[in-house]
Order: C-alpha cells, then sequence, then structure tokens
C-alpha cells in the first residue's frame, strides 16, 4: 500500500515480485507440461495451421510453446500491475517487447495491436483533463457544480449526482486531481468556520465523508460511456475484432442508467457510515471560500473559452459522431485545438499526460491480442466454462454474475483496464460458445461495467490512488486517509454496486434495451475464421 506516495511492507519489495513474476512466466512458459486440453484446441481450432502459415510455428510442438508463453505471460502481468513491480507503463511496454522477442506474432502484426483508436482515444483524453487543469477551468466547474448550494446535504447530494455524471463522460483520474484539492479547501473552510480564533479544530469523519463521496461516486461513473475509463473502449476494441462494433451512444443504452443510481445508492450509504460521527454540519463557509478564489480570477479567460468549447464539441462528437468519426479523432481535438489557438502551449499540454498509463493501455491491447491469436484466449474460456457449468452458471444470467463479479474482485488488485485486457479476451469467445442472443455483448458489457467498482483497495483504481495521495489537511499536510479505510468502507459500497449492477443491470436495462439482432451470428463467425485461417 502507499504511504506518503511510498510503498511499504511487503508491497515495497519490488526485486522480491519481479522475481516472483518471472520465476511463474519461466514455470509456466517452460517448466509445466502443455494441458493436452490445449492442445485439442489448438488442433481443433485450426491455431496450428494458422501459426505455420504465419511462419512462427512449425509444428503443433512449436504452436503450443508459442501458446504456453502467452499464458505464462498473464500472470506475470497480473502481478507487475498489481503491486507496479515495473512502473505501469514499463509493463505495458514488456508485452510487444516479448511478443517481438519470443515470435508470438509476426511482425508487422505486433506494431498494431499497440495502436489504434483505442490508445489516441486514451491520449486525447489525458490531454483533455490536462488541459482544464492548466488554465484553471476546473475552479470555476467546482463552483458552478457546488458553489450555488448552501448547508450541508444539498452539498452532498449535488456531489455524489454530479461527480458521477461528470466521471462517466471524463477521465475519473482527471477529475480527482483537481476535485480532491476543492474538496480539501472545502473542509478548511468549513471547520475553521467553527474553530477558536486561535487554533483549527478538525473533524476527520468529515474530511473522509468528502473524499470518499467524490471517490466514489468519480468510480460510479465508470459505466456509463466509454469515454470515462480505458476499460470501456478495450472492450469495445474486442468487440470490433469480433465484427460486432457497439458505438458511443450505443454504449450508454446499457451503462448510462446505472451512474444516477450509483450516485444515490453512494448518498445513502455514506450517510449510514458518517453520519453521527461528523460534528461540522454547514458546508456553506467552505463553498464561500472556494467562490471567493474563483471570484478573484475575474471573468473567463481566453484560453477557459477555447477550453470549455473543446470539451463540449468533443463530448457531443463522442455522442452523435458514432462509427463515423471514432472515439480517437474527436479525443485527439484535445491536443490540436489549445495549440492551434493559442491557449496552452504544446508542451505543458505533454507535461500534463500520464504517458505511464497510456503505454499501459497500449500494453494491454497487445497482450488481449496474444490471447486472443495465440488460442489462449478460447482455451480459458473453455476450461472456466466447464467449471461454471459443474454449477450451473454456464450461460445467460449465471454467466454474467460469475465473470462481472470475478471482473469486479480482480480490479480492485490490479489496473481496471488491465483487468478488462486480460478477461476480455477469454470471455468474449465464452459468450459465443453459449449460443445465448445477445452474446457476446452481455458477458462482455458485463466484465466491463463491473471492472468500474474498484472500492476498496488504493491500487484498485487511479481515482483511489490520487485520493489517499492529494487529500491532506491543507494545515498540517498530513494525510486523511489510512490504508485500511478504503476496505474498512469501500467494501461494503463493493457488494452493493455488484448487486446494482445485477439487479439493475441484468434484470431490467438489458432485458428493456434488448441486444441488436445478428451479433451472435457474426461473431460466430469471426470466431470460426480466425480458428480456420
Amino acid at each position: 500500500m502507499d504511504t506518503h506516495g511510498e510503498k511499504t511492507g511487503i508491497f515495497a519489495k519490488k526485486g522480491m515480485w519481479l522475481g516472483i513474476g518471472v520465476g511463474i512466466f519461466i514455470l509456466v512458459a517452460f517448466i509445466l507440461p502443455t494441458p493436452q486440453s490445449l492442445t485439442d484446441v489448438l488442433r481443433e481450432y485450426g491455431y496450428v495451421e494458422k501459426m505455420i502459415e504465419w511462419e512462427i510455428a512449425h509444428n503443433i510442438e512449436d504452436a503450443s510453446k508459442k501458446t504456453m508463453i502467452v499464458l505464462g505471460i498473464v500472470p506475470m502481468a497480473v502481478i507487475f500491475f498489481a503491486v507496479e513491480a515495473l512502473p505501469i507503463g514499463a509493463t505495458g511496454l514488456l508485452m510487444p517487447i516479448l511478443a517481438y522477442f519470443f515470435g508470438l506474432l509476426p511482425f508487422n502484426m505486433i506494431g498494431k495491436t499497440f495502436a489504434g483508436d483505442a490508445p489516441l482515444f486514451m491520449l486525447g483524453v489525458f490531454a483533455l483533463g490536462g488541459t482544464v487543469v492548466e488554465v484553471g477551468f476546473h475552479k470555476r466547474l467546482a463552483v458552478w457544480l457546488l458553489g450555488w448550494t448552501k448547508g450541508f446535504w444539498v452539498p452532498m447530494i449535488v456531489l455524489c449526482f454530479s461527480m458521477s455524471i461528470v466521471g462517466s463522460f471524463m477521465s475519473a483520474p482527471a477529475m480527482c486531481s483537481f476535485m480532491v484539492p476543492v474538496m480539501m479547501a472545502v473542509y478548511y473552510g468549513s471547520v475553521k468556520a467553527t474553530s477558536p480564533d486561535d487554533r483549527v479544530i478538525h473533524d476527520p469523519a468529515l474530511a473522509k465523508y468528502l473524499l470518499f463521496s467524490l471517490c466514489f461516486a468519480l468510480n460510479m461513473g465508470g459505466p456509463g460511456t466509454p469515454s470515462a475509463g480505458g476499460r470501456n473502449v478495450i472492450m469495445m476494441g474486442f468487440f470490433n475484432d469480433y465484427g460486432i462494433p457497439i458505438t458511443y451512444s450505443g454504449w450508454m443504452k446499457y451503462g448510462w442508467g446505472l451512474v444516477p443510481l450509483g450516485g444515490a445508492m453512494l448518498l445513502l450509504y455514506m450517510a449510514t457510515f458518517f453520519s453521527k460521527k461528523i460534528k461540522t454540519r454547514d458546508l456553506t463557509p467552505g463553498l464561500q471560500y472556494i467562490k471567493d478564489e474563483t471570484r478573484k480570477m475575474g471573468k473567463m479567460s481566453y484560453a477557459e473559452w477555447v477550453t470549455a468549447l473543446t470539451l463540449f464539441c468533443i463530448v457531443a462528437l463522442w455522442i452523435f459522431g458514432g462509427e463515423a468519426t471514432g472515439l480517437g479523432g474527436p479525443a485527439l481535438l484535445a491536443l490540436v485545438v489549445p495549440v492551434l489557438f493559442k491557449s496552452v502551449k504544446f508542451e505543458n499540454i505533454l507535461g500534463r499526460i500520464s504517458f505511464n498509463a497510456w503505454f499501459m493501455y497500449c500494453g494491454a491491447l497487445t497482450l488481449g491480442a496474444l490471447l486472443k491469436e495465440s488460442g489462449g484466449a478460447l482455451w480459458l474460456a473453455k476450461t472456466f466454462l466447464n467449471g461454471l457449468s459443474q454449477v450451473g452458471m454456464d450461460k445467460g444470467y449465471g454467466l454474467w454474475v460469475g465473470m462481472s463479479g470475478f471482473s469486479g474482485l480482480v480490479t480492485n488488485f490490479m489496473s481496471d483496464a488491465a483487468t478488462v485486457a486480460l478477461i476480455g479476451p477469454i470471455v468474449v469467445p465464452m459468450g459465443i460458445m453459449t449460443q445465448v442472443a445477445g452474446e457476446p455483448w452481455a458477458i462482455g458489457m458485463a466484465v466491463a461495467l463491473a471492472s468500474s467498482y474498484a472500492h476498496f483497495l488504493i491500487v484498485g483504481s487511479p481515482a483511489n490512488a490520487l485520493t489517499f495521495a492529494l487529500g491532506v489537511y491543507p494545515d498540517s499536510n498530513k494525510r486523511v486517509l489510512e490504508a485500511i479505510d478504503f476496505v474498512k468502507y469501500g467494501f461494503g459500497f463493493f457488494i452493493l454496486s455488484m448487486l446494482l449492477l445485477w439487479i439493475v443491470g441484468f434484470l431490467v436495462i438489458y432485458p428493456i434495451v434488448g441486444f441488436p439482432e445478428g451479433i451472435l451470428e457474426q461473431a460466430t463467425q469471426v470466431l470460426q475464421s480466425t480458428a480456420a485461417n
């Protein structure tokens, strides 16, 4: 876990985790015998012939070894992403490097797996968030969202609903990076107003209430739209691979309804946990402090107007552009428009982009392609499906609950995007093999939507980590949260979030919205042709 920005305890032993990850990779890739069931899948579905045609294998033994290497990469990547044995960006770059050195794909294919619409989309989202902070537009957003409220419950109602909604359209880490300081300023102004003149009497329960409300609300916005996070875009990429693309607005039909309901559930949950502990019951002084700071900025500057118009233009293109514009094209406007209109320097935009996270997203896509093209994903899908069939959860609602629950748990231990990248290539063919109408959209979205609910571990999401790191008392610079606070307050909300998905998402939204005709048949054809080619 993180303490003052540093990993401590067993998670700080990066050398040990590097050794464990590499050791498991070597064990799976080169020591363990190849399961007969894996060899049968590679032979039956034509993966052997495909690898021979690509000249990356000469016979079934070579093909099996290549697939075992891919399967060895998976647990190593899980460990590296979860404990950051390497920077997550370096782990992402490791995926194509291993693909090159072990000849896991033809060389001209590896680069394509590391680039495309999804990586360009994420690059633009990072740039958009950085530009908003660079010009100070985030302060005005805070005033517009909360500045008109007074008292205690009205600001909290607005916070829970507005942040979940905003978090469904914008990067949660970007929102967190400028909203956490805003929340702490509201907190400090509020407790200072009720303290004696000579000293400030803190109210830790209020500070935690504000920070967790913000953090969890942003997490709850995750299912809403593709722009909420790389996990959704990665799953959309898998749908594209099987010839069944889903549009931005199409995704919203299934995911966005969960967002306001999640905000309401969060409000009730936090009130239950903190209501009796909070001493400061009026946030008006803190909100006034933020308004005073914004007032000093004067009228909106030229740079702020350009940023605001760029933001709304990009979101509009995402929603209404559909397949005609894609996701990457509109997002890249965030890199170009500020430069063309001279509102923000290009170097400043680049300085605010988390290339570490961006390389992680790119590497996650490469890993997904390796699993798909090697036959590893299909073998894992058949293995998991056989296991779930033993408990009657091998298709339909049972399968959605089982795999979304697994995705929700895993995403608390590692990056949500990495979670979807690892599970997505498995569950998509798993859904196809069930031959249930609506697959593989149903199972794919179930996994992606659940991956947003990373509430109970700091490493679960960038928003969690940023809330933990930036949430400090303004007068002492001491951290508000402890690592155990996420487990203490987040695990119960994780359970509620999963119940929301299972009950409302699967039993209400899925039947009402329905699924397009022909997606199962199209995906089945692609799966069969992939194995045969």
